[in-house]
């Protein structure tokens, strides 16, 4: 027996393994849904809601919240957006106040090493728009603090330049239940009283610089706008401000879907409940009652740590680990991805029309979103890996006919939400006014919804899979957008996951499945960054600092087991199976793989808003490396670089 295929069949060990531990994490119904972790942010702010309305004692959740909060404290005495990461002032601030509000003494150790590190950086006026709002709610800023945005901005024709269908679908979930509070300014009913007025910097404190992504004109113009707002705001007619409430509330109402809640995520979730408190509705109206339930199936209980999620992953999970059963290929794997497949069929949106139909009233829907239900936001990302996927199960599984309608309908509604620039976005076309970035509630930079190169990439990917024509009219200008978006050093940006190693493995998939040519100076470009950064012990690693201030490229990090398959499903696609950098990447996630067959992975590699937000996918060292690792097996064994799928 030859040295490589002794190899391959340790390689197959390691495989069984890891594909035996992820089946065994798949629910009855054949999806898989992991834990999606995002910083101290959404935690802290969900004690807070609890408090802002005067809801009973949990006291044994509490003190579990409190754990993870304490143990994720930085050592520079604050909280960071993610692990290991740098001072956040509003993260540290909602912290702060989170643990103040279940018990923590203002002179325990840990809470004065943040109040010295919050005071440090400026205190509660240097934070965040958004925290700034929740602290002006709870009365501990006045609302002098905070943006103006009139809730009548929600009647404004659609041609106006600042209007809700000009953002993206989570600024506009998240900012319509908050124009009713900012109009409102209903006071927190906080019935323990806690004040954290420690933390206002003295007088003369510096004031904030603007944030680096706006430009000063603009600024310029939009601050002065505000200071106009807040001396007209008080003059506002009454009738008008109910009727702009009364849109916001059927905004708001229309999009409940469910127990999962308003936009399916976090924010908008919460703020919808303390809208409807606001305007009266009881706990038990159906209205406030369903959306105060959502918030609750966020919540990961363990036996001694408790935190909030900023929402769920069901779809996007299952893809993905579908995917990697069916790279595995063994009767089991296969079957395992074929419940999968069953699982999402019916989860595809076929009826509602989103608010993307603003843009695109012609087109069907067709999508399948992030989330267990969200049907008003379907997005790009996950509808191309779910039809990639069912693609693969006919032409590979034998799985008939099934998945055509499905497979059908999604591709014909990725293709009616191409961007005039031949890219695409997550969950709109043409969401591209990039002056509201400018405006100052815009603080986080993250207003809007662009094309980027990975979901590009992804819908390039899928229908490049499923036949279409590269010089054809949808993939001609998407190869173009996707040509433009590669960065000088041969890299491409990874907008939803961190980054550069992101961002290139997607765009590299997307090449290979529309059939360009491996030796391309693009693609050699490419794969030869992915090369040059490969760390000293096989595996890759970049840090979120990489979407610094300045975007000022790749940051070397300590290896990780998502990145390096990335980075390894990359390479293979590019043809680069033999290469020596992809022998030393197998070898690093075999050394890494641990007993009971998965990989651990403590550092964030998903991204929800660059620079602001960012996620930990507890999935992700789950499987992507088993697909890293099939991949390179299935490829060696037929003795063939050529990778047949859009990822």
């Amino acid at each position: 027996m030859t040295e490589e295929r002794l190899e391959l069949d340790d390689i197959e060990a390691d495989i069984r393994r890891a594909s035996e531990a992820l089946m065994r994490q798949q629910r009855a119904d054949g999806h898989w849904v992991f834990e999606l972790e995002a910083d101290a942010t959404i935690p802290a702010e969900y004690v807070l809601l609890r408090h802002y309305l005067g809801e009973p004692d949990d006291l044994e959740l509490e003190r579990k919240i409190g754990v993870y909060l304490r143990r994720i404290q930085g050592g520079h005495g604050g909280w960071p957006l993610f692990h290991d990461g740098a001072f956040d002032i509003s993260a540290s601030v909602k912290a702060y106040f989170c643990l103040k509000m279940i018990g923590d003494r203002p002179d325990a150790p840990h809470m004065a090493r943040a109040r010295e590190a919050i005071l440090a950086r400026g205190g509660l006026a240097h934070t965040n728009v958004f925290t700034r709002i929740l602290l002006a709610l709870f009365g501990e800023l006045s609302w002098k603090h905070v943006p103006t945005m009139p809730v009548e901005l929600v009647l404004l024709p659609r041609w106006f330049p600042v209007h809700l269908s000009r953002m993206s679908y989570w600024a506009r979930t998240v900012m319509v239940p908050l124009l009713v509070l900012a109009a409102m300014r209903v006071r927190a009913r906080n019935p323990r009283g806690v004040r954290i007025q420690e933390l206002m910097a003295p007088a003369g404190a510096p004031v904030p610089k603007a944030p680096t992504h706006q430009k000063r004109s603009w600024a310029l113009f939009f601050n002065g706008l505000d200071r106009v707002l807040k001396v007209a705001e008080p003059l506002w007619p009454k009738g008008l401000r109910r009727r702009a409430i009364e849109h916001c509330v059927r905004f708001v109402t229309e999009r409940l879907n469910g127990e999962d809640g308003l936009g399916a995520i976090y924010p908008a979730m919460a703020n919808s409940v303390i809208m409807y408190d606001a305007l009266g509705y009881p706990p038990e109206h159906p209205d406030r009652a369903i959306a105060r339930r959502s918030v609750e199936k966020l919540l990961v209980i363990g036996d001694d740590e408790a935190y909030c999620q900023p929402c769920v992953s069901p779809v996007w999970d299952t893809a993905l680990a579908c995917h990697a059963m069916m790279e595995v290929g063994s009767e089991k794997a296969a079957a395992a991805a074929m419940r999968g497949l069953e699982w999402l069929k019916p989860l595809q949106e076929l009826e509602v029309k989103g608010d993307w139909a603003e843009r695109r009233p012609q087109v069907r829907p067709g999508g399948w979103a992030f989330q267990y239900r969200n049907a008003h936001y379907p997005d790009l990302d996950d509808t191309a890996v779910v039809v990639m996927a069912m693609d693969r199960a006919r032409r590979e599984f034998k799985a008939g006919d099934g998945y055509d309608t499905a497979i059908a309908r999604g591709a014909e509604w990725i293709v009616g939400l191409q961007s005039r620039n031949g890219g695409w976005a997550a969950f709109d076309a043409d969401n591209v006014d990039y002056y509201l970035n400018n405006i100052p509630f815009a603080d986080h930079g993250a207003l809007l919804d662009p094309p980027t190169a990975d979901v590009g990439a992804r819908c390039i990917g899928m229908l490049a899979q499923l036949g279409e024509a590269s010089n054809g009219t949808t993939l001609r200008p998407a190869l173009d957008h996707l040509g433009r978006e590669q960065e000088a050093d041969g890299s491409w940006f990874g907008r939803w996951g961190v980054n550069y190693i992101y961002g290139t493995w997607s765009a590299l998939c997307a090449l290979n499945a529309a059939g360009l040519d491996m030796s391309t100076a693009s693609v050699r470009k490419a794969a030869d960054w992915l090369i040059s950064i490969q760390n000293a012990d096989g595996g890759w690693g970049e840090d979120c600092t990489s979407y610094g201030l300045d975007y000022r490229g790749y940051q070397p990090a300590a290896s990780t087991a998502s990145q390096t398959a990335w980075a390894l499903l990359g390479l293979m696609a590019a043809g680069e199976v033999g290469h020596p950098a992809v022998d030393r990447g197998i070898d690093y996630l075999r050394r890494t793989q641990e007993e009971a067959g998965l990989w651990r992975q403590d550092s964030y590699t998903g991204t929800g808003f660059p620079r602001v937000f960012y996620l930990r996918y507890h999935g992700y060292p789950r499987f992507f490396p088993l697909w890293a690792l099939a991949r390179y097996r299935n490829l060696r064994s037929r003795n063939d670089p050529h990778v047949g799928y859009g990822m």
